[in-house]
């Protein structure tokens, strides 16, 4: 279902639950415009039809003891579609990686990484990164600090393009 089939209070249910997913179905209605049953009704929905993939709690993973992060350019020596599934599939089997993504251009693979300290990142760069099947090259930057870490789609850009083409 695309995005245009979605109308208006269905968007602002999920802009609303983008922005605070733990408000209750009745505050969510309230905001919406809508009483609180076919809010829900709605929200199921959205769930059923992969809209809303979960319910999450962002974590400070530095509060967390995870003080190094990592974004990995990853080349592989193959990119037949069998490869690249398994090396898909070997960094959702990795703990260290957070996110996957495959690319367009010069690299393969970006992959964001954390760990505690510069040394468990090291073992899992040279035990398993660097020496897992089909990986030919990896290219590391560390993180220093981050200036912008926003989920989710930015709603009111959705809004302005529906309203322009309506």
């Amino acid at each position: 279902m695309a995005a245009t089939r979605l109308d208006q209070i269905d968007r602002k249910i999920l802009a609303e639950l983008q922005a605070d997913g733990r408000m209750t179905n009745v505050e969510l209605a309230k905001r919406v415009g809508i009483s609180a049953p076919p809010c829900l009704r709605r929200v199921r929905t959205l769930e059923e039809a992969g809209y809303i993939r979960g319910y999450h709690a962002k974590v400070d993973a530095r509060e967390l003891g995870f003080e190094v992060q990592v974004f990995a350019m990853v080349g592989l020596q193959s990119q037949a579609e069998a490869d690249l599934s398994k090396f898909e599939q070997r960094c959702r089997d990795w703990p260290l990686v957070r996110e996957c993504h495959m690319l367009n251009g010069e690299v393969d693979f970006i992959l964001k990484c954390v760990a505690p300290d510069l040394s468990t990142f090291q073992n899992f760069l040279t035990e398993e990164l660097t020496a897992a099947e089909n990986v030919a090259s990896v290219k590391t930057s560390l993180v220093i600090r981050g200036a912008k870490d926003e989920p989710g789609v930015p709603f009111d850009v959705l809004e302005d393009r529906l309203a322009r083409n309506a």
